[in-house]
Order: structure tokens, then C-alpha cells, then sequence
């Protein structure tokens, strides 16, 4: 710049900030189109959120009930056994997602905490064990406790790894699982473990109630306990494990700077997913009543990783959907089932294109008010636009060549 053309005058940040807000205002909403719809229903009250949560609530419940086209699965598959496949699955898309979703560690070996607690509950109730019998109920919380002991296990040793290389461990325990299953002679291989137990109680005619044809109960069983699974992981996003999850998942050099102990928080993550999973493989195989060795591959553990990226990371309803959807999908196409990996590999592709986040993006609410916080805080920013006053002009010094004051003057 030549002397004759005067001092530059430089845009005033806080005008360039208010532009970049409402770009990025704008995008958000061109990217969520069921933005209005969460806007609403953040400006409910608490009671009021409550009651539209129940009336879901018994819609999920009365989900095998809804047997009608387009939504059944028959004649291919028993819808009821289908309500429950489904509701499994996305059992393990909630635990999955405390691993994956909040602490940000990339587990694709999430299967073996699926097999540990199958063959806890085959080993604790089939005939065909030689171990000690006990109830099936008992081996619920036997399930969970002996995966959390494998989650922290392979944590400690590895979980000091990041990125590819965490995965590639975790993939290979997965692998590590699988392979003593066929090897070890008491986990019986291939022929596995028949007549696993089931919850107790009969109908009038002398039926078990939870039989292996008849899902409803089970259905009914795991909806249950995903109600109470997500209530937890609810409850604990918003404390402060959760936040250090969030922490490190954003940025694990930073939160190990601001004093979050990350390896211990990625030791919790583990092991409490790893109890959701292996709560999930407890109840998978007291519906099927059959465990062995080919039903904890690697294309099951991609399934379940799936389940959370379609459905949303770091979103506890957006995972649970989307693991229903990754159950839903080859039960209610039997005819294209085989080509279940092309389907979902071609949505996933999709959805990275055009919704980055999956279908329902987190949105986090670290704090137990958040969403009241959120809106008094836009208020304020609201009320403190800025005026139409001409922003005060900024010498650039640089430009004049000399003194500042003096080339003013000028």
C-alpha cells in the first residue's frame, strides 16, 4: 500500500465472530433436519419430557404386539424372536458406546465381552458342563462381574496405546476368544453347550414362560434392563466420569494437561462396557439355549461397531436405534440377508457423506441443567447484539511505513 492511498482499517473481530456464528448457525440447521423437533422439545419442561418419554416407553413395550406390513418380519422370521434380536442388539450398542462413543477408544474386538458372558451363563446352567449349576438369574450378575474383570484385564496393558494400534489389540483379543473357545476342552468347541437356563416360571399349561419359541418375555426382559442400562450411563454422562470421557475423547494430551487421569477413566470405559456386553451375551444365550464357538466372529464384532457409527457415537438413544437397525434390517430382508455387509458398508458410506455424526448426532449435556444453562446463555447473547455504530478504525502501522502517530497526522 502507497502512502497516498491512507491507513487501512482492520474489520473488527467482533463482527467477524457474529458472521462465522451464523454460518455455522446456518450449516447446523441445514444438517439437522430434525432441528425444530429437538428445539421443541428442549423448551418442554422436565414433567413433560417425562410424560412423552412413557408414551415411548409402552410403544417399545408393545412393539411385538405391532405385527402388520410393513413393520413384521414374518413369514420370514418370528417377529416376537426379531423384537428381541433387536433389543439385544442394541443392549450392546449402549455398552459399546460408553467405549467408543464417550472415551473415544476404538474397539473392534467388543465380541469377546459378548462371548465371555455367553459362556458364563452356558457354563454356570447347561447339563452338558461340568461346572457348578446355578440358577440363570445368578448368572447375570456373575456374567457382569467376570467381563468387567476380562475389560480391565486387557485395558491395563493396552489401553496406554491410541488410535490403529489400540484397535489392532482389540481386534486380536476378540480373535484371542474365540480361538480358546475351540481349543480349551471344556468350552466344547463346536458342539457347544445345549439346554442353557432360562429364567424361571411356567403358564398355565406347564410352558416355560421364557422358552426358546416365544421372545415376548425376553423382549419384555431386555427392554427392562435397557431402561435401567440407560438411566445409568444417563446418570454417569453427566457426572464428572463422564465429562473426563468427553475429555479425552476430544483430546486425550489436553485432559492429561488440565490433570484428568485418563488412563484410569479409559480403564472404567472398558470395564463398564465390557459389563454391558457381557450382560447381553448372558441373556443372548439363554433365549437361544445354544452356545459354542462360531457365533463370536469378526464380521459380529464389525456389526456391533456399526450399530454405534450408523446410529450416532456419543449418543446413548442414537446407538440403541441404531443397533435395532443392524438387527432389524437382515431379519425383516431374508431374501438379501447375505448381502448384509454390502448393505451396511454402502449406508455407512452414505451417511459419512451426508451425516458425518450418524442419524442422531450426540449432543452433549454435561451438566444436570444443562438445558436450562444452554438457554439462559443464548438469552444473553441475544440481548447483548451489538449495535450500528462504525467500528473505530485500527491503524495498521505496517502499512504506513513509519510512525504510527505521524503517519496519522498525514
Amino acid at each position: 500500500m502507497s502512502m497516498t492511498e491512507g491507513p487501512r482499517v482492520l474489520p473488527d473481530g467482533r463482527e467477524e465472530q457474529a458472521v462465522d456464528a451464523q454460518e455455522a448457525a446456518r450449516a447446523k440447521r441445514g444438517n439437522r433436519p430434525f432441528q425444530k423437533l429437538r428445539d421443541r422439545w428442549n423448551t418442554l419442561s422436565r414433567p413433560a419430557q417425562w410424560a412423552w418419554l412413557l408414551i415411548v416407553v409402552v410403544i417399545a413395550y408393545a412393539l411385538p404386539y405391532l405385527n402388520f406390513f410393513p413393520l413384521s418380519t414374518e413369514p420370514g422370521n418370528d417377529w416376537s424372536l426379531a423384537c428381541f434380536s433387536m433389543a439385544v442388539y442394541a443392549l450392546i450398542a449402549v455398552g459399546l458406546n460408553v467405549v467408543v462413543g464417550y472415551a473415544g477408544l476404538l474397539d473392534l474386538g467388543y465380541v469377546a465381552f459378548f462371548a465371555v458372558g455367553s459362556y458364563t451363563a452356558a457354563m454356570l446352567t447347561s447339563p452338558d458342563s461340568p461346572f457348578v449349576k446355578i440358577p440363570y438369574l445368578w448368572t447375570i450378575p456373575v456374567a457382569i462381574g467376570i467381563t468387567m474383570t476380562f475389560g480391565v484385564i486387557l485395558g491395563v496393558p493396552t489401553l496406554r496405546l491410541r488410535g490403529d494400534y489400540l484397535a489392532i489389540v482389540t481386534l486380536g483379543f476378540g480373535e484371542i476368544v474365540r480361538i480358546l473357545a475351540t481349543i480349551i476342552p471344556a468350552m466344547k468347541g463346536q458342539v457347544g453347550f445345549q439346554n442353557v437356563g432360562h429364567p424361571p416360571g411356567n403358564n398355565a399349561q406347564g410352558i416355560p414362560i421364557f422358552s426358546n419359541s416365544n421372545g415376548i418375555p425376553w423382549y419384555w426382559l431386555t427392554i427392562t434392563i435397557i431402561i435401567v442400562i440407560l438411566l445409568l450411563v444417563g446418570n454417569m454422562e453427566r457426572s464428572r466420569v463422564g465429562r473426563a470421557w468427553i475429555a479425552i475423547r476430544e483430546d486425550e494430551d489436553a485432559a492429561e494437561i488440565m490433570g484428568v487421569p485418563t488412563f484410569k477413566y479409559k480403564v472404567w470405559a472398558f470395564a463398564i462396557g465390557a459389563g454391558v456386553g457381557g450382560l447381553s451375551g448372558a441373556l443372548f444365550a439363554g433365549q437361544v439355549g445354544f452356545v459354542n464357538n462360531q457365533k463370536f466372529d469378526v464380521q459380529t464384532s464389525i456389526l456391533f461397531l456399526a450399530a454405534v457409527v450408523l446410529g450416532g457415537a456419543g449418543n446413548k438413544v442414537g446407538a440403541m436405534l441404531g443397533g435395532a437397525i443392524v438387527a432389524y434390517i437382515p431379519l425383516r430382508f431374508t431374501a438379501i440377508a447375505d448381502y448384509k455387509y454390502l448393505i451396511f458398508g454402502v449406508a455407512l458410506v452414505i451417511i459419512m457423506i451426508f451425516r458425518s455424526q450418524g442419524l442422531f448426532p450426540a449432543r452433549q449435556k454435561l451438566l444436570a441443567y444443562g438445558t436450562l444453562a444452554y438457554r439462559r446463555v443464548a438469552e444473553a447473547v441475544k440481548g447483548r447484539t451489538p449495535t450500528a455504530t462504525r467500528p473505530t478504525p485500527v491503524v495498521d502501522r505496517g502499512a504506513l511505513g513509519g510512525d504510527g502517530a505521524e503517519g496519522g497526522a498525514r
